[in-house]
């Protein structure tokens, strides 16, 4: 009997050789997160590895809809619909003074939470058809995978969506090596001083995010899965190598894995693209175009929108402007979608000099153009990786969450911008149009914006040598892959 175990035994250990490992994606359901994973999973097919990316119906075509670049993935990724409750989606509020989307939080929420049952039935069964089942999931998604770890072949990996720089620093002030003191500044131990350069002005995170959300966060942290294999970011050890050491140094029992960039660093013309912007850059001089985006989640006033129209106008720069209302949770509901009008008689104003874009707009291939000279933008890590891998300074106006941190590390830190908007300023304070256009004339024009522009192109291009075979970002991706494949 012994003897005839050890054949079934060896038989079964044969089979599940033979069998795929798996990538299982499980983003939160909002855009900036579910692009990055989406980003990853192209990447992580390129190695012939089967990549399931679940989620809500609506929010998996959002994702294939707005999809950055039509990578070559030979089919690998597969996307799996699962049911939840209907959620709400209301419209965003222009008029609030915290400009974080907590009208996104009820249907971010429910994703969390419902698509729990329906995601451990599939990843059951999945795992009796993989060598291994590897779960990636956002940070903010661990309810959705609890229990996972008792998979047996399961390892998952949790995906950090903020820089290094902010995670190193949520770290220090959670274990107690950092403090904030007046205005944010931090009162640090030796850990902080050998990492961080001095007198960084660093907002508490109480002051960027509501306490609904700050609850949602700690929940999700505290139902991380207790054997989970490592953690992952959308970081790159060219631009953020010290922040990187000081999360390996504090966290050492566990595997970090800096896969970034996830977005494509080489994007080859002639675009693709069917907005008429691109067409519009092609016109335009090198470096001469400001790009102006404040992502899917900021919803402006009125009158602020009145004020970045005439700031634009008046720097007598060239622009792009992207004038979109805030996602609501389901993209696809058009009722109550809200078009900011300009001022009157604004496109004579501006003639050929701007051009404003109210459609959803191919961001990588306009930051790519060699017409961009610069970037107005809210700072959300999927903006600020963008720009750097494509090179171009920002003109920083941080809004919520992690944007105020990521604010500090491009122009403090990194120094590759200029700030539009301080956080310490009040929040309904409209910032004026003199303010707009000083901040675009100072990127643009000045020779402080020309050296911030140099610079940025140098981290440009250490980036995208990062990727390239032996290159420091593709070594550590390949180690991953390894890792997983094991």
């Amino acid at each position: 009997m012994s003897s005839q175990r050890n054949v079934i035994s060896g038989t079964a250990a044969k089979n599940s050789d033979q069998l795929p490992v798996v990538v299982v994606m499980v983003p939160l359901a909002a855009h900036g997160h579910l692009n990055q994973l989406l980003h990853l999973s192209h990447l992580l097919s390129a190695f012939n590895i089967p990549v399931h990316f679940v989620g809500t119906a609506t929010h998996n075509r959002q994702a294939k809809l707005r999809r950055t670049h039509t990578t070559t993935d030979g089919g690998a990724i597969q996307f799996h619909d699962f049911d939840i409750p209907r959620f709400q989606s209301p419209p965003p509020d222009p008029t609030t003074t915290q400009k974080f989307p907590t009208h996104l939080i009820p249907s971010i929420t429910a994703a969390a939470i419902h698509l729990h049952r329906p995601l451990a039935t599939f990843l059951r069964s999945l795992s009796t058809k993989a060598k291994r089942l590897v779960v990636i999931h956002d940070s903010l998604m661990s309810s959705a995978v609890e229990g996972v770890d008792a998979i047996p072949n399961s390892e998952s990996y949790s995906f950090h969506s903020i820089s290094a720089f902010a995670v190193a620093l949520h770290i220090l002030e959670r274990k107690g090596t950092a403090a904030g003191g007046n205005n944010g500044k931090r009162k640090t131990t030796t850990l902080y001083e050998d990492y961080f350069p001095k007198e960084l002005n660093v907002p508490p995170l109480e002051e960027c995010f509501p306490a609904e959300f700050l609850e949602f966060i700690g929940a999700q942290f505290r139902r991380m899965p207790g054997n989970g294999a490592g953690k992952i970011y959308n970081a790159c050890r060219v631009i953020e190598g010290q922040f990187l050491e000081v999360i390996q140094r504090v966290e050492h029992h566990l595997h970090h894995w800096a896969l970034g960039p996830f977005n494509p660093v080489k994007i080859s013309p002639p675009f693709k693209s069917t907005c008429s912007c691109i067409a519009w850059l092609d016109q335009q001089a090198p470096r001469s175009v400001m790009y102006v985006s404040f992502g899917t989640t900021t919803a402006m006033a009125d009158q602020q929108i009145k004020e970045i129209a005439n700031g634009l106008a008046r720097s007598h720069q060239r622009f792009i402007w992207v004038l979109r209302d805030a996602d609501k949770a389901d993209i696809f509901d058009d009722a109550n979608v809200r078009k900011s009008d300009l001022p009157e008689g604004y496109k004579d104003l501006i003639g050929d000099r701007g051009l404003v874009v109210r459609e959803w707009a191919p961001q990588l291939e306009i930051l790519s153009h060699r017409a961009t000279g610069g970037f107005m933008t809210h700072c959300g890590w999927n903006s600020c990786m963008e720009s750097l891998t494509m090179g171009v300074p920002v003109a920083a106006w941080p809004m919520h969450s992690d944007q105020p941190r990521n604010t500090v590390l491009m122009t403090a830190v990194l120094q590759v911008g200029v700030v539009v908007k301080e956080w310490g300023r009040k929040r309904e304070e409209v910032v004026a149009a003199a303010t707009v256009e000083a901040a675009v004339r100072r990127l643009m024009v000045s020779e402080e914006g020309m050296v911030m522009r140099r610079k940025a192109e140098w981290l440009g291009e250490a980036v995208r040598r990062s990727v390239e075979d032996g290159g420091d970002s593709r070594r550590e991706l390949e180690a991953f892959v390894a890792h997983i494949t094991r």
